[in-house]
């Protein structure tokens, strides 16, 4: 038993509850209330700072990470040129290892670059021509690939686009190298070496003191699968020192397995299977009513209806979510429309749950809320303050009015969290809590420009994106984002009080202290 004292707990319970103690028995919170009730007992002094419950990113991507610790970081502002991007990749460290070495990178933002363009195959072909190089953009939904890497592909002219996916090509009909969207870059990432599922727990494991630094105590990882054998793999990770509570997410496909008996419980679980309805915004693949800016484009529908109605019925029948990738507001309304209707088949938490749902106007938004089913949204404030460029360029003004409505959302009674999406956004650290909440109170992109101020919330209404509200969304092993009795002891210690610091200084909060289940897992 532990009790903690002379500390301002934001107890995650509503927007203006505060307690200065609390008690932890057995990992459980026991008691929350005023440290004058048990003055005299012993206790642990936190000294005055500030508490939030433990945070969770439930939209985050670990697998994806754990397959790029070899990758070079192309993020801005390392990297904000076409120039730069090749000049950094000359410095790989599998440059000159053989022809079956990989020259592999991620995150680049061609929105920034001054050439105004992403790099195709013959940009990647002067940093090698005998070996493989590809590299991903900053939102992960599509890469470039040299000739080398093509070859190994077997892409070629005669190579048919993947359904919901598009090889770009030249005048004549060749590949440029530009993959464009995921089954495009599938089809090239196919062929890199697999480590293993050994070598991935351990990476895996690498990635706790990067969480509990965040204060982050929970997450979930929306498309598990690019690890093999998820469950078992982050359970490998646990094993190894991997303290985070984690709800997995296999992407969807025909030969999905059903769940093996324990695979939904315990502190490692699968949670849902994810599809994905749309592409992404930066790169004009997410389905939108309007077209795009000075075009006649409307982005791109990756999945069928039966495609869809299979995932439902894998996730029914199997007894956990369905998570559905939706950016573009036509993506939205189809799915409404195809499925809003179903009887919702879990108790507690959404059925289904948005992943992004970036425009969701005031209609719509009543459409999702009042819809048979049951959802919950996944969303951010991170897109438009590191990606401003590209979405001042792709959306149109009304488009613009109704993107990322986070204060909306917040007023409606779904379950709803702020997210980082990590690592498929261009910031160099995406899932750093502080740094989304200054931009869901500010509403000001990195650059100092106005990302829909109307859509404003409040520190407190921003936090519970990240606590209380955002548990609402998923199950875990135990009561999470709430610092109240029966609820896992999971909680912060921040360096300076959140509620006070001036808005613009937000993010330069940092995590002073992480517990999990009232152990001290990570310290400053």
């Amino acid at each position: 038993m532990t009790l903690f004292t002379n500390a301002v707990v934001f107890t995650g319970r509503d927007e203006n509850d505060r307690a200065s103690a609390l008690r932890i028995e057995e990992g459980l919170v026991t008691w929350v209330g005023d440290a004058a009730e048990v003055a005299g007992e012993p206790s642990t002094n936190l000294g005055g700072r500030t508490v939030l419950p433990g945070l969770l990113d439930l939209h985050t991507h670990p697998a994806v990470m754990a397959t790029r610790t070899e990758f070079l970081d192309l993020l801005p502002p390392a990297v904000t040129s076409l120039a730069g991007l090749l000049e950094l990749l000359r410095s790989h460290p599998a440059v000159g290892n053989g022809a079956d070495a990989w020259i592999l990178g991620s995150g680049f933002d061609d929105a920034v670059f001054p050439e105004g363009r992403v790099p195709d195959r013959h940009d990647l072909d002067a940093v090698s021509t005998t070996q493989p190089v590809l590299v991903w953009r900053c939102d992960s939904h599509s890469a470039s690939a040299n000739t080398r890497a093509l070859e190994i592909a077997g892409i070629t002219a005669a190579t048919p686009d993947p359904a919901g996916a598009r090889f770009e090509r030249d005048a004549d009909g060749i590949p440029t190298g530009v993959l464009t969207e995921i089954a495009a870059v599938d089809a090239v990432a196919a062929h890199l070496p697999d480590p293993g599922g050994p070598e991935y727990a351990r990476r895996l494991a690498g990635f706790d003191e990067h969480f509990l630094s965040h204060g982050i105590t929970g997450i979930c990882d929306l498309l598990s699968t690019f690890v093999p054998d998820p469950v078992a793999t982050f359970r490998a990770a646990r094993d190894l020192g991997f303290r985070p509570r984690a709800a997995l997410y296999p992407g969807w496909s025909p030969d999905l397995p059903d769940l093996a008996p324990g695979d939904a419980e315990g502190p490692v679980r699968i949670a849902g299977c994810k599809v994905l309805v749309d592409g992404a915004f930066s790169n004009r693949t997410a389905w939108v009513d309007d077209a795009y800016p000075d075009s006649h484009e409307h982005g791109i529908p990756t999945l069928t209806d039966d495609e869809l109605r299979a995932a439902l019925g894998w996730a029914r029948r199997n007894g956990v979510q369905l998570a559905v990738h939706a950016m573009g507001d036509r993506a939205l309304h189809h799915v409404v429309d195809l499925i809003g209707d179903e009887q919702p088949w879990l108790a507690g938490i959404p059925s289904v749950r948005f992943e992004h749902a970036t425009l969701v106007s005031p209609g719509l938004l009543a459409r999702i809320a009042g819809a048979r089913v049951g959802f919950g949204i996944a969303t951010h404030t991170i897109f438009l303050f590191a990606e401003t460029a590209a979405y001042r360029s792709n959306l149109g003004p009304e488009q613009a009015e109704v993107a990322y409505p986070i204060k909306s959302l917040f007023a409606s009674t779904l379950p709803l969290a702020l997210s980082s999406d990590r690592p498929a956004t261009a910031w160099h650290d995406a899932d750093d809590v502080f740094v989304s909440v200054e931009a869901a109170v500010r509403r000001l992109a990195h650059d100092g420009s106005d990302i829909g101020q109307a859509e404003a919330v409040s520190v407190e209404q921003a936090l519970l994106l990240y606590t209380s509200r955002a548990a609402r969304l998923v199950a875990f092993d135990a009561a999470v984002g709430v610092l109240a009795p029966g609820a896992a002891g999971d909680f912060v210690v921040l360096d300076r009080d959140i509620f006070s610091v001036p808005a613009a200084e937000i993010s330069t909060v940092r995590v002073a202290e992480t517990w999990i289940a009232g152990e001290k897992v990570w310290s400053a």
